[in-house]
């Protein structure tokens, strides 16, 4: 479903960047290679203004629909890459706590068992 949904995707996100540059702009853009300066074409006047515009703007809603669609279902797979993170929380939590070194022969003498960080005080 996610595939599909992406190719759906891409395919819009190329038909939206093809109608925003045959728009034409002030200075006639695209729109002027493919007849914009003429009479009555489709590009041509205000046909290519009212058409480009509406197509334009049904292909951004598509593609905000595709890519929401695509955001929530992939939200919601459990087997997403997790981010860093993730991952050393994780680790943390899965490993035990490390044990500070003993001192030798404290066992015997029943000095403390375990070496302080900043040394023997």
């Amino acid at each position: 479903m996610t595939a599909f949904l992406s190719v759906i995707h891409v395919l819009v996100s190329l038909l939206l960047i093809i109608s925003v540059l045959l728009q034409s702009s002030k200075g006639g853009g695209m729109a002027g290679m493919f007849g914009g300066g003429g009479g009555g074409g489709v590009f041509g006047g205000r046909g290519a203004a009212t058409f480009l515009s509406k197509t334009t703007m049904w292909l951004g809603v598509a593609f905000a629909l595709t890519s929401i669609t695509i955001g929530l279902i992939n939200r919601g797979s459990s087997d997403r890459p997790r981010s860093i993170v993730e991952q050393m929380s994780e680790q943390q939590q899965s490993t035990p706590a490390t044990m500070l070194p003993t001192i030798p022969g404290a066992e015997e003498t029943g000095e403390a068992t375990q070496q302080t960080p900043e040394g023997d005080k």
